[in-house]
């Protein structure tokens, strides 16, 4: 699966690069917001990881401008940060994040969360695509039923 790393701490961006690479997904990583955003138009991650605090468009924003697209496919968004407090959680999710993790994370913790993200992606995916039946099966029904009047 592919996956968007946004993360300005070089250190933490190839550590998380190296364990999802390890774990089988492509990774694309962007140094600040204004480059994340820039990946989540045009490359199509299927998850993004998104630091809450970085240079030009900070995490919570993206996740915003995520959720108000209306084109596009369902991205997974996990929020990363130092943020702990309970307030900050509660904006990040009302943002459009759908998983929030605190730093310095657990390796285990954050392979099971990019699992459950992964889980919910195929979901997603497999809905849209019966939406995409159900619309031929819906527009062959009025075009049987316009020849039958």
């Amino acid at each position: 699966m592919k996956i968007l790393i946004a993360e300005d701490d070089p250190t933490l961006q190839m550590a998380l690069k190296a364990i999802l690479q390890k774990w089988g997904h492509e990774i694309v990583v962007a140094e600040d917001g204004n480059q994340a955003w820039e990946i989540l138009q045009t490359d199509n991650p299927k998850l993004a990881i998104l630091d809450w605090m970085m240079p030009g468009i900070e995490g919570v924003e993206l996740c915003r401008r995520v959720r108000e697209r209306t084109d596009g496919d369902y991205v997974y968004i996990i929020l990363l940060t130092g943020k702990v407090e309970n307030e900050d959680i509660v904006t990040g999710l009302d943002a459009g994040a759908d998983d929030y993790i605190t730093k310095p994370f657990d390796r285990e913790v954050l392979r099971s969360r990019v699992a459950v993200g992964a889980r919910i992606v195929q979901y997603e995916t497999v809905l849209a695509e019966k939406n995409v039946q159900l619309q031929r099966y819906g527009s062959k029904m009025e075009k049987l039923a316009q020849e039958r009047s």
